[in-house]
């Protein structure tokens, strides 16, 4: 397989039932910060926490039938899913399958939101979420600097 890492840390996605009841553990127990909440069309809200220079994403489903909500109903809180920032993704993505690594949910066209995701059953049981495009602090990707 690869030669280097496949990509480095962006962030953690946290499933929670309420985003206004989780952040006092995040903000007063961890002394995060709170950069902004916000809806995302996919049918949940998410609340960036920036533990300096280390991201928490706080995921709450606003769908009740969209796959958070089921998520939260099958696993309860906690780790939903880790995020790699990764450069040229596409050819990643083509190596991981010619590997035998299930990719899912491939967004590849939309220069905005290059992303896919390593299937949990390829990957010990962990959703990890493989991202070109800035991730929730929007730094500069890496591989630039």
């Amino acid at each position: 397989m690869p030669d280097e890492p496949l990509g480095r840390f962006d962030h953690i996605g946290i499933a929670v039932h309420s985003i206004d009841k989780a952040r006092p553990f995040f903000e007063n127990v961890l002394g995060a910060k709170l950069r902004r909440v916000g809806d995302n069309p996919g049918g949940f809200r998410v609340a960036i926490l920036d533990l300096d220079n280390f991201c928490i994403e706080l995921l709450e489903p606003i769908d009740p039938d969209g796959f958070l909500a089921k998520f939260l109903e099958r696993r309860g809180e906690g780790v939903h899913h880790i995020t790699l920032q990764t450069p040229d993704l596409e050819k990643k993505t083509i190596a991981l399958e010619e590997a035998g690594v299930r990719v899912v949910d491939k967004e590849l066209e939309d220069p905005n939101n290059i992303g896919a995701f390593i299937s949990p059953k390829s990957a010990h049981g962990v959703l990890i979420q493989l991202g070109q495009t800035l991730g929730p602090l929007n730094n500069q990707p890496w591989w630039e600097s």
